[in-house]
């Protein structure tokens, strides 16, 4: 197996793959570095541990499609062939052959195969995801047991949290992002830092975000404030945050100091 590992800029300097946690990015890496000649990766759950990421950020991976993840625990990079050339002399095919006898090349990308596979055999590891598998994934079909197309996704669910955005509409952060958040941001008391999000927007309207550009912003936020030691949120019983005001200078100052890098990373 060669030792040598490499990455495509055209698959991590987008802003897609950018736009996610450092903690996915990172995982993201360290699961390229320790695939075999194929792609595939035994043990994502001990990359995990030893890197300090979560479900979380192997669930976001999943879900952006940079990884499959299969029933077996294993999961495959879907862009390894796009990322790394391996010289045939050098090349070691996959011990994990059952895992990719569920998988077609396409171009340079891994997608399922779902040529013949029944629509009650779908290979996901439900452990790690509900991931949307593309147009042609295979979904449960009660009446006849046949290949069938993946219904039509619903809208995400919004939660009434209004950040404003530069061009005076407002982004209503979905429900499922939230959840995310909080898996992937453990110390970080999630709504109560969309709320100072919400005060810092509307007392910096000239630093305001794109809606292409707002949800780095809060990836950056959130992640800034975890890496600061989670949130101090001193709110009441009831877990409301209280009034997300801030009465003091130095409450201000930490407000300045974890939105500065997110401030500047995008428009």
């Amino acid at each position: 197996m060669a030792n040598r590992r490499m990455f495509s800029l055209d698959i991590v300097d987008t802003d897609k793959f950018l736009d996610m946690p450092v903690s996915a990015q990172c995982l993201y890496f360290h699961l390229g570095m320790r695939a075999d000649d194929d792609g595939f990766v035994s043990s994502p759950k001990q990359i995990m541990r030893a890197t300090s990421c979560t479900r979380g950020d192997i669930k976001i991976l999943a879900e952006n499609g940079y990884i499959i993840p299969f029933e077996s625990g294993i999961v495959v990079i879907r862009h390894w062939k796009q990322n790394n050339y391996i010289r045939a002399d050098r090349y070691k095919e996959t011990i994990h052959t059952e895992e990719k006898r569920q998988i077609v090349q396409n171009g340079e990308i891994y997608e399922w195969d779902t040529a013949g596979i029944p629509c009650d055999n779908q290979p996901v590891d439900k452990r790690y995801t509900q991931v949307r598998i593309g147009k042609d994934s295979i979904v449960k079909d009660s009446i006849n047991n046949t290949i069938c197309t993946e219904p039509e996704e619903k809208k995400p669910e919004l939660s009434g949290i209004l950040l404003p955005l530069n061009d005076k509409s407002f982004y209503d952060v979905p429900l499922d992002d939230i959840t995310m958040w909080r898996e992937t941001f453990p110390a970080v008391d999630v709504e109560f830092e969309l709320g100072k999000m919400k005060a810092w927007l509307v007392s910096n309207p000239t630093k305001r975000k794109t809606r292409r550009g707002i949800t780095r912003f809060i990836n950056t936020w959130l992640a800034k404030t975890q890496d600061s030691g989670g949130s101090r949120t001193g709110k009441g019983g009831d877990g409301t945050g209280g009034n997300n005001t801030y009465d003091t200078d130095a409450e201000w100052k930490n407000i300045e100091r974890i939105v500065a890098g997110a401030a500047d990373s995008t428009e």
